[in-house]
């Protein structure tokens, strides 16, 4: 495939945007990454009543658009399999061209800092082996977009961003360890053009990112009418919805991946419930269908002794039953005790990019799941547990298999010594004559030690309720 580079041409072709009619969202520009073979929407500014003529390259086809009162208009253009580079024209009597766009798979990738997390690390936070990803970073197949942080009480047509720009040194130092390690495995295995576009702001709670109509959607918030006036922080219930995401909602997409959580700890009990509502938001703005969306399981970590993260990591296990064509990565090996940005954000990459190449891209022989608890039969002093997603059985890897405790109906847990089996796992403690329930993992700060033979961890899980 030929891409071209362009230069001091950008610099030029940006101010025509600048000067022309037709004004376009930031996701629309040059550089950009359209998803291959569907219909994709373009939309923009231009005067009251005016027609807008679109011709895309690919296919030299033409497509008319007529503003609305409000001055806004949109069009879906079909689009070819993957490749380029194309331009699109937007004719309202002055021509605006955008050039050098590329045809591929489109990614958004969005949540909290472990999202944010650039590939060149926070201060005194490294992310492991990003020299080696930087010296591998050139790739001009490889599209990154930022949406910067920001946040509003009204849905915004655009805002403040980094531009599409191609895969470099630079453009990938600043951009989500995650997302480009996603975008760069799938680009490798596909061999298409990869776009990226990240939305991510850390220390954010999930309702900040969800659609006002998904937060109205559950009787258990009690929030407040929210004016132009009302005093915000970013934090506050579509905030980052409204700046953040509105943006780029019903671009093209293949689908979205999400790293957040941290800071709804204190609200574990209604997370499930928050994450299915937000997904099925954005879907309703998106308007393009239940498109995949794959998640990541918050990490273990050290936290400050309140509202233990493995009822966190529980719900968000619940929310993938509960969301359509979704999947989960499990880290519970990947923490660290004083790092709640865990290093190692390649693992957590390459996880994510599992789901996507055995679900959307036809490898469906790759395991991608992780092993799930299935159910506990008691014989004796000894409780067997289940697992789905271990066809092939399970394994430590030489490790010894530790965080396993079970309790009696006193409800008071105890270390437990446990083997692995043909069917999943046994587990026992001599002290509990009796035992009617089984935990793995249920701490704040855990190391796993339990995966399926493909080397995907098992879940922190209870067996009980209390």
């Amino acid at each position: 495939m030929k891409v071209i580079k362009i230069g001091i041409s950008l610099i030029i072709l940006v101010n025509a945007a600048v000067n022309a009619k037709v004004i376009l969202p930031p996701v629309i520009d040059h550089n950009m990454v359209l998803q291959q073979k569907t219909n994709a929407a373009l939309w923009g500014k231009a005067s009251p009543a005016a027609k807008v003529k679109i011709t895309t390259s690919w296919n030299g086809k033409s497509y008319s658009a007529q503003t609305g009162s409000d001055s806004l208009w949109r069009v879906s253009v079909s689009t070819p399999a993957a490749g380029g580079p194309f331009d699109i024209t937007f004719d309202d009597g002055e021509k605006l061209i955008l050039k050098n766009i590329l045809v591929g798979e489109v990614w958004v990738c969005s949540g909290q800092s472990n999202m944010s997390m650039p590939v060149k690390g926070f201060k005194n936070q490294p992310v492991a082996g990003s020299d080696e990803l930087l010296q591998q970073a050139e790739n001009p197949n490889i599209r990154l977009m930022q949406i910067q942080r920001q946040y509003s009480v009204k849905p915004e047509f655009d805002g403040k961003v980094i531009p599409w720009t191609a895969a470099n040194m630079q453009s990938v130092s600043e951009f989500s360890a995650v997302g480009y390690i996603y975008a760069k495995i799938l680009q490798e295995k596909l061999k298409v053009p990869i776009g990226i576009i990240m939305t991510a702001w850390g220390g954010t709670k999930i309702e900040a990112w969800m659609s006002p109509g998904s937060i109205s959607s559950l009787s258990f918030i009690k929030q407040p009418l929210i004016k132009e006036k009302t005093k915000i922080s970013h934090n506050s219930p579509s905030v980052l919805y409204h700046a953040m995401v509105n943006p780029i909602a019903g671009y093209a997409i293949k689908g979205i991946i999400w790293y957040q959580g941290e800071a709804n700890r204190s609200n574990y009990q209604q997370y499930d419930q928050l994450m299915q509502a937000m997904v099925k938001g954005w879907r309703k703005a998106w308007n393009i269908g239940e498109w995949p969306f794959y998640y990541v399981q918050i990490a273990p970590f050290k936290y400050d002794g309140t509202n233990n993260s493995a009822f966190l990591r529980e719900a968000q296990l619940k929310a993938s039953a509960l969301i359509p064509n979704s999947g989960m990565v499990v880290s519970l090996d990947v923490g660290k005790e004083a790092f709640i940005h865990a290093p190692d954000k390649v693992t957590i990459g390459k996880r994510l990019s599992l789901w996507a190449l055995a679900n959307n891209y036809g490898m469906t022989q790759l395991a991608h799941a992780s092993p799930v608890y299935k159910s506990i039969h008691i014989r004796g002093d000894i409780v067997e547990v289940d697992f789905d997603h271990a066809i092939n059985g399970l394994s430590t890897f030489g490790k010894d298999l530790t965080g396993f405790e079970v309790a009696g109906m006193d409800k008071e847990f105890y270390p437990a010594t446990a083997k692995i089996t043909s069917k999943g796992v046994k587990v026992f403690n001599e002290k509990v004559k009796k035992p009617v329930a089984v935990r793995y993992a249920f701490k704040d700060w855990v190391i796993g030690s339990l995966y399926n033979t493909e080397g995907l961890p098992v879940s922190s899980f209870r067996t009980d309720t209390w």
